[in-house]
């Protein structure tokens, strides 16, 4: 089974499984007790890891709260701030194109009574910055846009979209899920107040996540608000004051260890592994282009995750597609059992049945050569016999 979907999960490196065996059996202590060495041990750990995770985005590590993964991320900063912020303002602004662990949180609050304004995108998956000005009022909360999107992978133009949510006393979010370790993402230099990440998405453990939240009074570099941006949050998790009191709970050290490690890893790594990764998604694309007929990207390729490609395919029924490409594991970002389309693809204007019959392609740190030219090869082999089947 060749394994191209590493925008859902990827495995978790054996570096990342070496440094965090120890924390399971040996170094096994609570992180929260403060009374013996095994306590101490295990809080030093987790201080190491939370300085790798912030020097992957440039930030302090006292502005790291760990979390169990980036859903959890994002329900932190949204409905905290909207709590912390309740009675000052009540509009928030987001993407039709967000995950649903933003679109969902945002939905709720919209029923809670906020004000909710979901933008459209272009064709080509990007917000149109004047279109998001427009939206920001004196009234908005937040402004969440993510990074980069989970399945057509385009590059959002963040510090831009900052800029214009604080010149209006807004707060920024971004869900950086997909954009962290992968392409460059440096919070100072984006001005961002809050950003959502997650270790499995970096070659490390499931279950361990972290949201960067701006600490109060730190200077911006707008340098808005004569150089300090008070953001505040209101907890969600009650019971303990764990993590700045923001994320109360006893804590996975051995995942957030592995974070810490496949950070660093990522940091160090990046620049000649994003390279890499492009190669290999240019070569799949041109061999597709080369062997398949009625062949569509899906979104901007002039600004997007280097491993990823999400293409369309005319004449093809989507399930008949997925199930016949049985020993590839790809996504087509919809569930095709219910005959429900991306609700992405549907924001840049595709049809549902050519929604369906798309796939989307996750190139990661395991990706060979000889896989991409399987893929490729075994896709257009399937497209061309299905099209022969079809009655259209």
């Amino acid at each position: 089974m060749i394994y191209l979907d590493h925008h859902a999960t990827t495995p978790c490196d054996a570096r990342v499984l070496e440094a965090m065996l120890p924390f399971f059996t040996e170094t096994y202590g609570n992180a929260a007790s403060k009374q013996h060495a095994f306590g101490w041990a295990a809080s030093e750990a987790v201080e190491r890891a939370r300085k790798q995770v912030a020097a992957l985005i440039g930030a302090g590590g006292k502005d790291v709260i760990f979390t169990s993964g980036a859903t959890e991320a994002n329900n932190l900063a949204i409905k905290g701030v909207a709590e912390a912020r309740r009675g000052e303002r009540d509009h928030l602004v987001t993407v039709a194109t967000e995950h649903q662990a933003v679109l969902d949180p945002m939905r709720r609050l919209e029923r809670a009574g906020w004000r909710l304004t979901v933008l459209p995108v272009a064709g080509s998956g990007l917000i149109d910055l004047t279109e998001l000005e427009r939206a920001i009022t004196e009234r908005t909360a937040l402004v969440s846009v993510m990074a980069a999107n989970n399945e057509i992978g385009v590059l959002q133009p963040i510090r831009q979209a900052a800029a214009l949510a604080h010149a209006q006393g807004a707060w920024f979010h971004t869900d950086a899920v997909q954009a962290v370790g992968k392409v460059p993402f440096d919070v100072e230099a984006l001005d961002v107040d809050l950003v959502s990440m997650t270790a499995h998405k970096l070659c490390g453990p499931k279950g361990a996540g972290a949201l960067y939240v701006r600490r109060k009074g730190r200077p911006s570099a707008a340098k808005v608000m004569e150089g300090k941006r008070d953001v505040r949050l209101a907890a969600e998790i009650d019971g303990g004051g764990h993590e700045r009191g923001l994320r109360s709970g006893t804590l996975n050290v051995p995942g957030i260890v592995g974070f810490g490690q496949a950070a660093e890893l990522a940091r160090v790594e990046m620049a000649v592994e994003a390279p890499k990764l492009a190669a290999l998604r240019n070569r799949l694309l041109q061999r597709l282009r080369d062997t398949t007929d009625g062949l569509s990207v899906n979104g901007a390729m002039d600004a997007r995750l280097p491993g990823n490609l999400n293409v369309s395919f005319a004449g093809i029924d989507g399930e008949a597609l997925l199930v016949s490409l049985d020993d590839i594991a790809v996504s087509s970002g919809a569930a095709c059992t219910a005959a429900e389309p991306s609700h992405v693809l549907v924001a840049l204007g595709l049809s549902k049945d050519r929604a369906l019959a798309s796939l989307r392609f996750g190139i990661g740190r395991t990706t060979t050569q000889a896989e991409v030219d399987y893929a490729a090869a075994k896709v257009a082999e399937v497209v061309s016999r299905l099209r022969l089947m079809s009655p259209v």
